[in-house]
């Protein structure tokens, strides 16, 4: 298949440029400049993206379209009639969500003595941790440090973040990076047996630890083998659809709905960890999405309905390389790895136009400005924008095979098009990647406004502020999956088990019938329906 004709004609001036760019360094954005292009064309300034939620503890707080609209939708139980006399499983700690975060929590929770449940949506380890790519920052190497790796978070999200957790964040990175790979996870080496470590954007040093272009895979591997090697119970087809209480304010469990039969299945719990993932599916700003099927914000809504506050969810990350071409893979995620190696963004003359290295909001806005504003953006025969990412200056950089041996995941992602991008560069646009924002939670991940819940990875919100650099997704869902994990068990040990009661569901109905709100919409959605969409979802989400 490869390129159309027409798109090869453009890539000669990709080429003509290189040696000059290779040659070079692209001078990198003041702080001034950097807010400046934020403001101006990244989607979370734009007017038409948000609106305040009506409803809640959170009430009156600014987010995105298209979570309001779940926030703001009726329960799929009738509180009023629900049947809450028979339980199904009556246990210590019940995890909800099978991802890396859930895996760890369960695995922590499992070593502290706890009577363990998993349930989760679809299978165990279908979750957004699969599919990260890149890497999993942690400050283990000698010129480097806990502070530093401190400071690049802090900084990359816009000093907004929670300092209590990216306290914990950065503390618990190497001592997660030995627990993985005492666990048999498989990080790349150098010869004399020391971790590879790359550069991520807005780092001050190499702590991007991997393994090749799959590392999210081969850590949640290594996390589910764990799991079922110490026969640790997992429901999987069985997403949560609504947490219970004893009917002031504290958890008490959470009814399950098997995916199958459509029966539900009541869980009585001393605690409760949720770690469900974020909101992509949504697809905010209409943008497409890199993230997993199942990831449709169930957690916020539920833990919503309980009283949990809502923070940072007015800033979504946009991953600035997105696949853009061909139309099969519109949306799915160029790891931040081919621009860590060398690979440089330039428009349709050959100009590099930002540093590769920015953080990503950034980069994203810069891609963006490049195409709507300057107009120097590549237009596939079906509207979609691009800018070219220069995959071949990674060979040139390091030499031939690099690609091969460093990134062969995404190598096969495009020859299966009959694209070598080892010689051709590749086509690339910001796509919805993380939810910045979450449930507000404690450095122990217990929720600040909730008894006897806790919340773990990217359903939480606080530790990457306004913008989360590489790297920090796969370490954040270990760091605080396996803190939850051991603060959830140990609070169970002297938790008796309480009463089930869906009132704070009845409650939060009157708030909707208060507030006028329709009564046609129903959340959460579990998953994504694109029977409406009558294109590509997101096609020139900036223009």
């Amino acid at each position: 298949m490869g390129y159309p004709p027409r798109m090869y004609e453009l890539i000669k001036a990709v080429e003509a440029t290189r040696q000059r760019r290779y040659d070079e360094r692209h001078p990198r954005l003041s702080p001034e400049g950097k807010q400046q292009l934020l403001e101006k064309f990244h989607p979370d300034y734009r007017p038409d993206t948000m609106r305040p939620v009506k409803v809640g503890v959170s009430r009156g707080t600014v987010m995105p379209h298209e979570l309001v609209d779940v926030l703001e939708s009726w329960s799929r139980l009738d509180p009023e009639k629900f049947p809450l006399d028979k339980i199904d499983y009556d246990v210590d700690v019940l995890i909800i969500g099978g991802g890396g975060a859930g895996a760890s929590a369960a695995l922590m929770a499992n070593e502290n003595g706890a009577d363990v449940l998993l349930a989760t949506k679809l299978r165990l380890g279908d979750a957004n941790t699969m599919m990260a790519q890149g890497g999993i920052q942690a400050a283990d190497k000698p010129n480097d440090s806990p502070t530093l790796h401190y400071l690049d978070v802090m900084g990359g999200g816009g000093f907004a973040n929670k300092p209590e957790l990216v306290r914990a964040l950065v503390q618990d990175a190497p001592l997660v990076i030995k627990w993985l790979e005492d666990l048999g996870c498989m990080f790349d080496k150098e010869p004399d047996g020391t971790m590879t470590t790359q550069h991520g954007g807005g780092t001050c040093r190499k702590r991007m630890h991997a393994a090749r272009d799959y590392s999210g895979a081969e850590i949640m591997r290594t996390l589910r083998d764990e799991v079922k090697n110490r026969e640790i119970p997992v429901l999987e087809f069985s997403p949560a659809v609504e947490l219970l209480s004893d009917g002031e304010g504290t958890c008490t469990g959470a009814v399950l709905m098997n995916l199958e039969t459509r029966e539900f299945l009541i869980v009585r719990a001393k605690t409760v960890v949720v770690s469900t993932g974020g909101f992509g599916r949504l697809h905010i700003a209409d943008f497409p999405t890199t993230n997993h099927y199942g990831a449709t914000a169930d957690g916020l809504v539920m833990v919503y309905r309980l009283g949990g506050r809502l923070v940072f969810l007015d800033a979504t990350q946009f991953h600035p390389t997105g696949a853009a071409y061909p139309e099969q893979i519109v949306g799915l995620l160029i790891t931040e790895k081919v621009r860590g190696l060398g690979a440089q963004l330039v428009n349709i003359h050959g100009e590099q136009f930002v540093y590769p290295l920015e953080t990503r909001d950034a980069v994203s806005s810069a891609i963006i400005r490049e195409c709507v504003e300057r107009k120097k953006g590549i237009v596939t025969e079906t509207g979609q924008y691009g800018v070219w990412l220069d995959s071949p200056m990674i060979e040139q950089i390091h030499g031939e095979g690099t690609i091969l041996r460093s990134l062969p995941a995404m190598y096969r992602q495009y020859a299966r098009f009959g694209i070598d991008m080892r010689k051709t560069p590749i086509l690339v646009f910001p796509t919805l990647h993380y939810q910045n924002g979450g449930v507000d939670i404690r450095d122990d991940t217990s929720v600040t406004t909730v008894e006897n819940l806790f919340v773990a990875g990217e359903t939480s919100g606080g530790v990457h502020g306004r913008n989360r650099l590489m790297g920090n997704s796969l370490l954040d869902v270990v760091v605080f999956g396996r803190r939850a994990g051991v603060a959830a068990a140990r609070k169970a040990r002297h938790v008796e088990s309480g009463h089930l009661s869906l009132a704070h569901v009845s409650d939060y109905h009157k708030e909707l019938e208060d507030a006028g709100l329709p009564k046609d919409r129903i959340s959460p959605i579990l998953l994504p329906s694109y029977t409406r969409h009558q294109a590509v979802p997101g096609a020139n989400p900036a223009v």
